[in-house]
């Protein structure tokens, strides 16, 4: 596969949404769980040691239910972008405090308000605002 020799190439970690079996067939180095996904399932399967599953949730229950689903990073939306999932600087401090699961944070951080991030719970950020 094309892309993954590239990935691979340029040391950078390739991840399949939603498709854990597929992410395991390819031999990937893990897979995204998007926050409407609360299945278990995957939790029967066998995986290589640096096989690594991440998620996303916009609240507590959502937390919870990628805790179960053994994710080792939960994106936590949105911060900063005021649509259905926003939370807020207040609201994310208090969310994000109740996990010992690295916290990804998600949702309109740009550069005019990235200085606000030192002020939370994270182990980096993702966000096409920042970088547009």
């Amino acid at each position: 596969m094309k892309i993954k020799r590239y990935c691979k190439k340029k040391s950078i970690k390739f991840y399949l949404s939603n498709n854990i079996r597929l992410a395991i067939k390819l031999d990937l180095d893990g897979v995204y769980i998007p926050a409407f996904n609360k299945s278990l399932n995957h939790l029967a399967f066998s995986f290589k040691k640096n096989f690594n599953i991440v998620g996303s949730a916009h609240n507590l229950k959502e937390i919870r239910i990628k805790e179960n689903q053994n994710v080792k990073k939960i994106f936590l939306s949105s911060l900063f972008k005021k649509n259905k999932n926003f939370l807020g600087i207040n609201k994310f401090k208090l969310i994000s405090k109740l996990t010992k699961k690295d916290i990804i944070i998600l949702g309109g951080v740009s550069k005019n308000n990235i200085r606000k991030l030192s002020i939370l719970n994270h182990s980096g950020f993702a966000g096409i605002s920042y970088f547009e």
